[in-house]
């Protein structure tokens, strides 16, 4: 059996050998120079006590001029076997006396240099010595004093002299002055004696430790082989379920089915619990009144959260279709701050106040927004030009090449002041905190840090960030980076995405960058970089309570869309944007009705596309293939009463969304590039039948999260063929399975952690500066 296991001891015993030999090797000259320190204290405290002994007879020596004592003194003291030699120095640097063995090559001047250094050593041929250099005090005589009898003919003088106080005083009392210098000498030789005494001793303890140690080693491997042999024996005879075996990597093939189940059992019991600690509006308020008490919340962007439309039946408000909205709209409500974003509506202008300022939302007033009023030159330099043909496709991978021109950036700097004016204008203190969104705003940060220096400052970049080689087409690179590094906290949604960001900064900025706390000095203000993925509003049981059963949902999809009730319906909900992917879903569709005819009549593809952008020449561009992309199929695959592909162009609200979700079997999501995509958890968020299959992009940042999708690449339309047919036979069970894990991930990180990570982040930055100032002042006193 020993040798057996030989093997097994060996894994042990060699790195076990290696690493005392290594400790020993670094050991030993470690012990030595702490010996060497130790021992020179030990002189240093010796030499004065030496020096305090001789100071007076040396003193009186010195004063009555007997250097005769001197040599006398000096030679019973240098009888210690420790004291090699004394030399005595006068206070201009003269070596006055000295015994038989003091080094005559050794000035008084270079006896003090020695002195002076961390290792006083010297070198002398019999050995090395210790130099020590010792003051000598003595006090000068006082002057005599004078005493003057008042009454000479009453009183005789020596009566007077004893009497009183004299009548003048020769001066103050005696003050010691140095008259000279005591040079020791100590044998170190001693030192070394004991040092290699210590070398044995901790070789010998090492080599001991390391025998026990290795006896140890081969008792515990001989018992471990015998438990292993004996937990599967166990196994094979159906034996330790009651009592669990311990885990060892040599019983995995034996025990994973047990292993499975285990964790199927945990998973189970962890979703019955719910997420722990979730966070909420209201945790999202404590966190705001004990961590940012008092602290104004200002948020910039350019869409606004609701926008105010003339209709026939006067005004009404809507909710944009942006991922922003859904993302910080909640955050704000929460927060009861003030948004600042541009006022885009046709009846915007007519319910502001004289500040520009409107209650929102609607009837409950929980935030002011202050809307910010741009020229149609200035939306289409600034927006359409700059941000959208620009710095868009500049940071998304979909192949549109990116358009800079010097009218479109000097909009860009133009409107980002006038945001910032805007944010100085409703700070109520010198140190807001305000979130800047999205890169409209990469100017912003260090506009508003101009103003307001002490203001707290957090930018998150919605859209993802490039690698520097790519963001290198960009003119103003330089700029945006300084304006980008204004910012106290700097988010994006992915640790990749941050990476990028680092690594720009560190290719065109000269900055400091710690790669371990992911901090970035730049002309002595500090950004964090950090992830903090967003997320959606989780809906709490009031609002799911309102909802229509998933049941009737479908109905009402169905029937609004003329579909028969057996129909395999699967939904994209997008912008009409190009870095969706509604192009490859599409064709993915396509190839779906090829590769299994069968599905024909019996499967639609409903695409919500809301319009966007149609200013620009690449989104009407966009738009028209694919309105001939869905015309094809059509035509190919379509019968009279059925189309397989649905293209519906137009703005849905929140509500009619949400029953679509409910309605859906699949939802779609095949960005090309995207941060991180909210239509996504909107479904999972959507489905609490446990129901419904989602197809989501690899390069979008929520298929970070949510594993538990199908996960394709949008370019490969047979991959993405074979996940629409995978998701449209999936069994009820497994949809369950896996929408029950998305659902507790998507729970369990809503939007009010990713607020609540940042703004937690923020607190302590701030609370960090406040002390910090408050120090720099009490040093200034």
């Amino acid at each position: 059996m020993i040798f057996k296991t030989i093997r097994l001891q060996l894994r042990f015993l060699l790195p076990l050998a290696a690493t005392l030999i290594a400790t020993a090797y670094l050991a030993v000259p470690l012990m030595d120079q702490i010996t060497l320190r130790w021992f020179s204290r030990d002189l240093n405290s010796r030499g004065v006590l030496v020096a305090s002994t001789l100071s007076d007879s040396v003193a009186d020596a010195l004063v009555s001029d007997k250097p005769g004592r001197l040599r006398l003194l000096f030679g019973r003291a240098v009888q210690d076997e420790r004291l090699f030699a004394i030399g005595l120095c006068s206070v201009d640097g003269r070596l006055l006396q000295s015994t038989d063995n003091f080094p005559t090559h050794l000035s008084c001047a270079a006896a003090a240099a020695l002195a002076a250094r961390a290792e006083p050593r010297l070198a002398l041929t019999g050995g090395a010595v210790h130099v020590g250099i010792h003051d000598i005090m003595a006090q000068r005589p006082a002057p005599p004093v004078v005493r003057v009898n008042p009454a000479p003919e009453v009183i005789p003088d020596e009566v007077a002299a004893s009497l009183g106080p004299p009548a003048t005083e020769g001066g103050a009392p005696p003050q010691p002055v140095l008259v000279g210098q005591l040079v020791l000498l100590h044998d170190m030789s001693f030192i070394e004696r004991r040092s290699q005494d210590t070398r044995r001793y901790l070789i010998g303890l090492i080599a001991g430790l390391g025998l026990v140690i290795a006896l140890i080693t081969m008792v515990v491997a001989q018992l471990s082989w015998r438990g292993w042999v004996n937990g599967v024996r166990a196994i094979m005879r159906g034996e330790g379920l009651l009592r669990p075996l311990q885990p060892a990597p040599e019983l995995a093939p034996f025990a994973a089915d047990l292993r499975a189940r285990l964790r199927d059992m945990e998973d189970e019991f962890r979703r019955s619990q719910g997420p722990e600690a979730e966070w909420t509006a209201e945790r999202l308020r404590t966190l705001l009144r004990t961590q940012l008490s008092g602290d104004q919340i200002i948020v910039v962007s350019n869409r606004e959260p609701y926008i105010h439309e003339r209709s026939a039946d006067g005004i009404v408000v809507s909710r944009p279709a942006s991922g922003l909205v859904t993302a910080v709209e909640p955050v704000m409500r929460a927060c009861s701050g003030t948004w600042v974003a541009h006022g885009s509506g046709s009846a915007d202008r007519e319910v502001v106040d004289a500040s520009d300022r409107v209650p929102v939302p609607p009837g409950h007033d929980d935030y002011w927004l202050r809307r910010i009023w741009l020229t149609p030159e200035e939306e289409q330099g600034y927006y359409y030009g700059f941000a959208n043909e620009g710095m868009w496709p500049l940071c998304h991978v979909a192949h549109v090449r990116p358009v800079f021109r010097e009218a479109d950036w000097d909009a860009y700097r133009k409107v980002n002041q006038r945001f910032a004016d805007a944010v100085v204008a409703e700070a109520r203190s010198e140190d807001p905190v305000v979130l800047v969104q999205d890169y409209h705003f990469a100017l912003l940060p260090a506009m508003i840090r101009e103003k307001l220096p002490q203001a707290t400052i957090l930018t998150f970049w919605h859209i993802p960030w490039p690698n520097p080689e790519s963001f290198g087409i960009c003119p103003w690179r330089r700029e945006i980076l300084q304006g980008m590094l204004g910012s106290t906290i700097l988010g994006f949604h992915t640790r990749f995405h941050c990476k990028n960001f680092i690594e720009t900064v560190d290719r065109y900025l000269e900055a400091r960058i710690e790669h371990e706390h992911s901090t970035i000095a730049f002309r002595e203000k500090e950004t964090l970089v950090e992830s903090y993925p967003i997320s959606i509003e989780w809906p709490d049981d009031a609002e799911v309570a309102r909802w229509p059963s998933v049941s009737e949902c479908r109905r009402r999809v169905l029937d609004r869309l003329g579909l028969p009730h057996d129909v395999c319906l699967a939904v994209g909900v997008d912008r009409f944007d190009y870095t969706k992917g509604i192009l490859e879903r599409l064709n993915a569709v396509e190839r779906l009705l090829e590769k299994w005819p069968a599905w024909i009549g019996r499967f639609v593809f409903v695409q919500v596309a809301a319009p966007t952008r149609a200013a620009l020449d690449e989104y009407r561009s966009f738009q028209e293939r694919v309105h001939r992309v869905t015309e094809r199929i059509n035509d190919r695959f379509g019968r009279p009463g059925y189309q397989p592909v649905r293209l519906l162009a137009q703005h849905h609200e929140h509500d009619a969304v949400m029953e679509l979700f409910r309605a859906a079997n699949i939802c779609v999501v095949t960005s090309l590039h995207d941060g991180m995509n909210l239509v996504c958890k909107e479904f999972v968020a959507a489905r609490d039948d446990a129901q419904g299959v989602l197809i989501l992009s690899r390069f979008a940042g929520a298929a970070r999260e949510l594993a538990e999708a199908l996960i394709v690449n949008p370019y490969h339309v047979e991959e993405t063929a074979d996940a629409l047919h995978r998701a449209a036979t999936m069994p009820a069970a497994e949809q369950r399975e896996r929408m029950a894990s998305l659902r507790s991930t998507v729970r369990e990180f809503n939007v009010f952690r990713w607020a609540g990570r940042m703004l937690a982040d923020a607190s302590r930055g701030r609370l960090r500066a406040r002390i910090e100032s408050r120090v720099r002042r009490h040093q200034a006193r």
